[in-house]
């Protein structure tokens, strides 16, 4: 099989928690465990970051990559999803994981792949263990897709834990309070291994608390530092994210990393690794600015930066997925703004009609469109030059316009 035809194996015979959601989640490590010993453990011959939390995860991931590399270091980065391309996943260095390589993996993996009935996030964690190690990198930060207790990911015994923060995610697979999202999250949390808490939350502080004690592990709160961090990500909410990587980085034992490569690295964050659509400006006149957030902690944040903004009238661009709670984050958007619901073109995308249906009930009105590009492009065409266009409501609308 060629690259595409190996992509297109992969997304159709897996089930792939993006498309199918619950459908493709697995409570079990059973999977990871096989594949890791049919791949002779990858993840033992490197050193890892684990990067788990409710938000934030992604963003600190690659802060986190950064700063490494600007200390010098080969560094690997495993994160999910994708938004334009698959070999985005498992970069070295921001340089994607090379096609040939995925071709070859499949091809040498697929009968195990198979018989194992594999997940698709159970095998491309796998790949990037494999890849990761056969590129000899110096460590690896590896972000956690779903939970952290039972997730695929789970499997490493890294320098140091991190957990962002806890919010109501994904309550259908973890738990629908903060405390038992919190003790999935905590999973994560290694027997000696320093753990590295991005923002204190009374409610759940004791979970990590405890856990941490049971396992002999260093508990480290990241949000009680003072010191404030400058990164080139747009968004007031990233010094959280900031603060957090650095912290972590101050956990690495082995590697030598000084203040000046901290600092460059959060400055270069976009050119290192190459994140894309946090709070990202897509144009100027009218301003165009699209963000991944998609929960309800999330939102809340874009929503406060998004109110800091000099603008004559707003326009928003939404769209969701069908597992959404839109009673939790419909209350969030401002009412004055003019809308242009859409759906992302995956099965689990909400039904556009009946988005704009529920967000008249909090007072948001607009039009439904067919797609997320029509929905941008009539939105740029309402638009004076004093106006500003929030793009948002999920990764995969994003996807659609980056």
């Amino acid at each position: 099989m060629n690259y595409q035809e190996t992509l297109d194996w992969m997304f159709a015979q897996l089930p792939m928690y993006q498309k199918q959601g619950k459908a493709a989640f697995k409570k079990d490590l059973t999977n990871s465990k096989a594949f890791s010993k049919a791949l002779d453990f990858p993840e033992q011959k490197i050193k890892t970051i684990h990067v788990g939390g409710t938000n934030g995860k992604g963003s600190t991931s690659h802060m986190i990559a950064s700063i490494l590399q600007e200390a010098g270091y080969r560094v690997g980065l495993y994160t999910s999803p994708h938004l334009k391309s698959f070999t985005e996943r498992i970069r070295i260095n921001g340089s994607p994981v090379d096609e040939a390589f995925v071709i070859d993996f499949i091809a040498q993996q697929r009968s195990f792949i198979e018989q194992q009935g594999l997940s698709f996030f159970e095998m491309t964690v796998g790949m990037a263990f494999g890849y990761f190690a056969s590129e000899e990198v110096d460590i690896a930060v590896i972000e956690v897709g779903l939970g952290g207790r039972l997730d695929s990911t789970n499997i490493i015994s890294p320098e140091v834990s991190v957990i962002t923060n806890i919010g109501l995610d994904h309550t259908q697979f973890l738990g629908d309070t903060l405390e038992a999202i919190a003790f999935e999250k905590a999973g994560i949390i290694k027997t000696g291994v320093p753990v590295v808490i991005g923002e204190y939350q009374a409610a759940v502080a004791s979970v990590f608390q405890e856990i941490a004690a049971t396992r002999a592990a260093e508990i480290i709160f990241a949000s009680e530092g003072k010191a404030d961090f400058k990164t080139d990500l747009l968004g007031d909410y990233q010094q959280y994210n900031a603060k957090t990587a650095v912290a972590a980085v101050g956990q690495l034992k082995s590697l030598v990393v000084s203040d000046d490569h901290i600092k460059q690295g959060l400055l270069s964050v976009v050119e290192n690794t190459h994140l894309q659509g946090r709070w990202q400006v897509l144009q100027e006149c009218p301003k165009v600015v699209c963000d991944t957030a998609h929960n309800k902690e999330g939102l809340l944040l874009v929503m406060r930066q998004l109110q800091k903004e000099q603008y004559a009238q707003l326009h928003v661009v939404l769209g969701v997925v069908s597992d959404k709670d839109l009673d939790t984050i419909l209350p969030l958007f401002p009412r004055g703004a003019t809308y242009y619901f859409c759906a992302p073109q995956i099965p689990r995308a909400m039904n556009v009609l009946e988005l704009q249906v529920a967000a008249q009930r909090y007072d948001l009105h607009g039009e439904a469109f067919d797609s997320v590009n029509q929905a941008t492009t009539n939105a740029k065409a309402n638009a004076a030059a004093g106006d500003l266009i929030y793009i948002g409501g999920s990764t995969f609308v994003i996807a659609e316009i980056i």
